[in-house]
């Protein structure tokens, strides 16, 4: 098992949940939607995988102002596919809580990290 922080851990886990999800859009009709949530879900903790190795704070804080951009996006597509009856309210309410927790998470780290 990998040893990851609490951040790292929430992105893992969205990304997990997010793939799940992508896998079966992307086997139905909504196969660019699909792709579109793959795509921003699981960047969210790449960028903050890679946030692990910045150079300076400044390079920190910019890869985690990245995850933070792809976590909005990524809450921007669930909110979509449940509008659209794509996903059902109860899909919604399991996915969607794991992004908006990532994004408070993020933004506290980047302000605790600006505040020194």
């Amino acid at each position: 098992m990998v040893k990851r922080g609490l951040l790292e851990d929430k992105s893992f886990s969205a990304a997990v949940a997010i793939i799940k999800l992508g896998k079966r859009l992307i086997s139905k009709s909504e196969y660019d939607l699909g792709r579109q949530i793959l795509k921003s879900g699981t960047s969210v903790g790449a960028n903050i995988r890679e946030a692990k190795g910045a150079e300076s704070d400044l390079d920190y804080i910019h890869k985690l102002a990245i995850a933070q951009k792809e976590c909005e996006e990524t809450l921007y597509w669930l909110e979509l596919l449940k509008e659209t009856g794509i996903n059902t309210d109860e899909e919604f309410a399991h996915h969607y809580p794991f992004f908006d927790e990532l994004m408070k998470i993020i933004s506290y780290t980047i302000i605790k990290k600006k505040r020194g």
